[in-house]
């Protein structure tokens, strides 16, 4: 279903406004950077908020955490970490109450891969590229804003997990491997779902993976107004 005219003007006026809100001129831009080393607890429950701004998540840090933060005026983010054995809850998020036409932001964060993580973002205007296949996933959930998404999950995942992306204004697009199940839902609100690398039975996407490997990754895309694009390669 291909976006009908008058959506898609809202829908690419919204970003380019926002988008071009990301940097401010005569704005002072800090730059900061945060590091958490790893404990003893078993699992990573990872919650973000980014209000405005751009992002970059990977996996590959030998710590828990390393973060590189620039941003503008008071929009220096909020870290905030605190563990048990079981369970460590780690929470990145703008200051509240900003005015965020003019607090422009840039986190690029790396997480470790081998603790088992529940991954969570809450996503305002910009964009976000998070190359998450390397971690050790349990779970994804990300709200989308206004802008762009780019999900990675290529990888080698050790266990299934469920991935939940609620879509807003813009695109939204997910790499998934061909080496492990895939089962994938996608649903456009006003806008276009695009699949490659998957068929369609009963109302899924699935590959052919599914029916055997005991690694199976569950996609439940809904999408706003705009784009949700999955691709298995």
């Amino acid at each position: 279903m291909r976006i009908p005219a008058s959506a898609a003007a809202l829908s690419t006026t919204l970003i380019l406004t926002a988008c071009g809100d990301l940097r401010v001129r005569n704005a002072e831009t800090h730059h900061e950077t945060r590091a958490i080393e790893l404990d003893k607890s078993e699992m990573l429950r990872v919650e973000l908020h980014l209000g405005v701004g751009e992002m970059r998540l990977t996996g590959g840090s030998p710590k828990l955490l390393e973060a590189d933060f620039d941003y503008q005026n008071a929009a220096r983010p909020l870290v905030d970490y605190h563990a048990s054995t079981f369970r460590g809850d780690l929470r990145i998020a703008q200051p509240p109450g900003l005015s965020h036409s003019n607090h422009a932001t840039s986190w690029n964060l790396k997480l470790n891969d081998a603790r088992a993580t529940d991954l969570i973002a809450h996503l305002g205007v910009g964009q976000a590229n998070m190359e998450a296949g390397s971690l050790n996933l349990r779970s994804v959930e990300i709200h989308m804003g206004v802008g762009e998404l780019h999900l990675d999950l290529r990888g080698a995942p050790k266990r299934s997990f469920d991935v939940q992306i609620h879509g807003g204004v813009g695109e939204a697009t997910v790499l998934l491997p061909k080496n492990v199940g895939v089962i994938a839902r996608a649903s456009g609100g006003i806008g276009e779902v695009s699949v490659q690398g998957l068929e369609k039975r009963q109302g899924y996407w699935v590959n052919a993976a599914h029916e055997h490997d005991p690694v199976t990754i569950r996609v439940d895309a809904r999408g706003g107004v705009g784009e949700i694009r999955m691709v298995a390669e």
